[in-house]
């Protein structure tokens, strides 16, 4: 299982744009795949940041998540979108279990 975690800052008058475009990638890589979960989303203690959280299968996952158009479309958009650095952390091998809360 690979995990990944991406942090975007997002420009306050462009957070309209990146939820309609992350609206759809997440829509679209949803459907590949191996991919078990894709979800961005608005920071609570910030507004201006997109956390994604991703889950694949194996690494043609990962690989097939990003020749969806609407990842093509987001990463074109991205310069016009950011407002600092995004950053990206990907961890491989971990098993996943369930807790009792």
């Amino acid at each position: 299982m690979i995990l990944l975690y991406a942090t975007f800052p997002i420009k306050p008058d462009k957070r309209d744009e990146a939820k309609e475009l992350l609206e759809d990638l997440a829509e679209a890589v949803r459907e590949v795949e191996g991919v078990i979960e894709y979800r961005p989303m608005y920071d609570l203690e910030d507004e201006n940041t997109v956390r994604f959280f991703e889950q694949y299968e194996d690494e043609a996952a990962v690989e097939a998540h990003t020749e969806v158009p609407e990842f093509g479309e987001f990463q074109e958009a991205l310069p016009d979108l950011l407002a600092g650095e995004p950053e990206l952390l990907r961890f491989e091998g971990a098993e996943a279990t369930e807790v009792d809360l």
